[in-house]
């Protein structure tokens, strides 16, 4: 009997005691742990790419208060030095994945995570022998994090404070895991309170890594790397990776030879076709497959896009509307030439710093754009991956033009040919029409 496909699985421990099929990326765990003396790792990768369930896989392996060595059984990690380093460190994992919608829900989402991991560790804290002033400071806020009209500003310290408590129970430090830490500040921004909750939001996140002496190292996920100056200045040589970099590069998305052996197991073959359509992302020096897609075509056999999501899509539209001429000539290019040679920032938030490579390095790490080549001035030659992130891309076309995503389809059908280059063309060719 075949083993189920894991789509929407974002639980490790969940995908192997439920038998789904599973592609072993368990030696992230060695990479981390050899950080040559970095506390902090930030990695930007676009929605979708299995962020949340290797975080999850991270946790699984440190928590101190579990005993994972079933589910790491005959895996990569158990194979090398780093196998005893199973269940030994106290563990914070939150993920701020689903932190959307309005100003409060967004609030209360955050508060309700932080929460969950204090009352994961209920009964060790009230064993812990804590001053008063300790204990004052946990029961306020306990009581700041369940009332649902308190704001952030009431519990900046709430992840630093923990650390604290958990490195004087176990006399251990503490690795804490934060998954897609940026939501937050998207959503905030795309409906209009960035301004409210920037501030405190960063303040939360900034107090539990800079100069934390409780915390041995912590690993933050992503689409950008947002709030610079608050978040990640003055932090001790924090590794950044981007799509640009070689670190983590294989442990987001699917290899070739991944693919082939998932599709395979299923059925399926990887053919120029399934290329077409789902490969050609760049992560440093490797090529990768969109994991979504290939796990939901493995699941119903048919080909067609599957990387949809609006959220993202407005993230990009608004970025777009505030973006300057000089970003609307490149944009032209690309549109008319299928690929552009530009300079490229995937280190600071667009949001933070409105500039065209800011905005460019936007587009690849949210996964619409992707780096093929960097020629000798230092410039990135960024494409259109593949023929499904074309599909996204007919909107963000339609809202340059200011014209619907259904006129364009039927304007540019008699040109549409079956690669994004001719795609382009086709929808530069109908800009000069309607200009």
């Amino acid at each position: 009997m075949n083993k189920a496909i894991p789509i929407g699985i974002v639980d490790y421990r969940e995908l192997i005691q439920n038998n789904y099929y599973f592609i072993d990326k368990s030696l992230m765990i060695k990479d981390f742990l050899d950080n040559n003396g970095t506390m902090v790792t930030l990695i930007t990768r676009p929605r979708r790419f299995g962020k949340t369930l290797n975080m999850s896989m991270m946790t699984e392996f440190f928590d101190i208060k579990k005993d994972s060595k079933d589910i790491f059984k005959d895996t990569n990690i158990m194979k090398t030095e780093y196998a005893n380093s199973i269940n030994q460190y106290p563990t914070i994992f939150l993920t701020f994945k689903d932190a959307n919608d309005t100003k409060e829900k967004v609030i209360l989402y955050l508060k309700e995570q932080i929460l969950d991991v204090y009352d994961y560790y209920e009964d060790e804290l009230n064993c812990l022998d804590m001053n008063e002033s300790n204990k004052l400071r946990y029961k306020t806020i306990k009581r700041k994090l369940r009332d649902e009209k308190s704001d952030l500003s009431k519990i900046t310290n709430a992840i630093l404070f923990l650390t604290r408590l958990l490195y004087n129970y176990y006399g251990k430090k503490v690795m804490l895991f934060i998954d897609e830490y940026d939501t937050p500040f998207i959503e905030a921004h795309v409906n209009g309170f960035y301004e409210d909750i920037h501030g405190d939001l960063a303040s939360l996140l900034s107090t539990a890594l800079k100069d934390n002496q409780y915390l041995e190292l912590a690993m933050i996920t992503g689409i950008q790397r947002v709030a610079k100056e608050s978040i990640f200045s003055k932090l001790n040589n924090p590794v950044i990776c981007t799509m640009a970099d070689d670190k983590y590069s294989q442990y987001f998305g699917f290899t070739q030879d991944e693919t082939k052996q998932l599709l395979e197991y299923f059925g399926l073959e990887l053919n120029d076709e399934v290329k077409n359509l789902y490969d050609g992302y760049h992560i440093g020096k490797s090529e990768v497959y969109n994991p979504w897609s290939i796990l939901n075509y493995a699941d119903n056999h048919k080909l067609k896009p599957y990387w949809v999501n609006t959220s993202a899509n407005t993230m990009i539209v608004n970025a777009m509307k505030d973006a300057d001429m000089s970003f609307n000539d490149e944009f032209e290019s690309l549109i008319e030439n299928g690929y552009l040679e530009t300079n490229v920032n995937m280190e600071t938030s667009f949001y933070e710093q409105s500039e065209t490579d800011t905005l460019w390095g936007l587009f690849i790490n949210a996964g619409y754009l992707t780096i093929t080549d960097e020629n000798e001035y230092e410039e990135y030659r960024i494409e259109i991956p593949n023929q499904e992130v074309v599909k996204e891309f007919k909107s963000l076309v339609a809202s340059y033009l200011r014209v619907s995503s259904r006129l364009l389809s039927k304007l540019a059908n008699s040109l549409l040919k079956e690669n994004p280059n001719e795609f382009l063309k086709a929808y530069y060719f109908i800009d000069t029409i309607l200009l």
